[in-house]
């Protein structure tokens, strides 16, 4: 058995402001994002990672990278580009309030009803589809790699990559994607595999480690 840990990285600049940063934006963490990601590796600290993987944006970098660095056997981390965050074209950058005023339909769309999102009304954006093809080949790859019995692997990402892909690993329709909300910065969930084909779901969204409670800002 496989067991796989996804993390979304820690809270921004543009989070606290309400921004979309999606694949082409970034922003850096923010200096409590720090501290958030020294609770999260401590609680981490003595399970043992075959392997790392990370985003190749610089949020995720960063705390995996800084996470890394608490853990009683730090593994050697490697960058997959499928775990990259979804891609909101001319979105990233924008706060939502203005996404909302001059794209409210696919705004509503992307955060409750991805079933209906039209990627071709958002210049530059990828589908969710797109986005769970890409997810699932870095994970199966991940996984044919270095998986086994009793193996753990760590993954660092984006919250709406991480919904996205965790829910097409899990099968769960496009429809009822969004249904338990999104996931908080420096969030645990955990999925198992056997065969890296089919994967239950074990935790989401954990953040009963950090001394911070949820808030808008901090879930996507």
């Amino acid at each position: 058995m496989t067991k796989l840990y996804f993390i979304r990285h820690g809270k921004t600049v543009w989070n606290a402001e309400g921004r979309f940063q999606g694949s082409g934006g970034d922003s850096p963490l923010l200096p409590e994002s720090i501290h958030q990601i020294e609770q999260l590796g401590k609680h981490l600290r003595h399970i043992e990672f075959e392997h790392a993987f990370t985003s190749p944006i610089k949020r995720a970098v960063d705390t995996a990278e800084q996470t890394l660095g608490y853990l009683d056997h730090k593994p050697e981390l490697t960058v997959q580009e499928g775990l990259k965050e979804f891609s909101f074209g001319v979105w990233e950058g924008k706060t939502f309030s203005e996404v909302k005023q001059h794209w409210g339909d696919m705004y509503e769309a992307s955060r409750h009803h991805p079933e209906k999102f039209d990627a071709s009304l958002v210049p530059g954006a990828e589908t969710f589809p797109e986005v769970q093809i890409r997810f699932k080949k870095a994970v199966q790859e991940a996984v044919n790699m270095y998986g086994g019995e009793d193996v753990n692997l760590i993954f660092f990402s984006h919250g709406s990559a991480l919904t996205t892909g965790m829910g097409g690993l899990l099968n769960i329709p496009l429809a009822h994607l969004r249904d338990r909300g999104g996931l908080g910065n420096t969030s645990t969930s955990i999925l198992e595999t056997t065969d890296g084909e089919h994967f239950t779901e074990l935790l989401r969204n954990d953040t009963e480690y950090l001394d911070e409670l949820a808030d808008e800002s901090n879930t996507i």
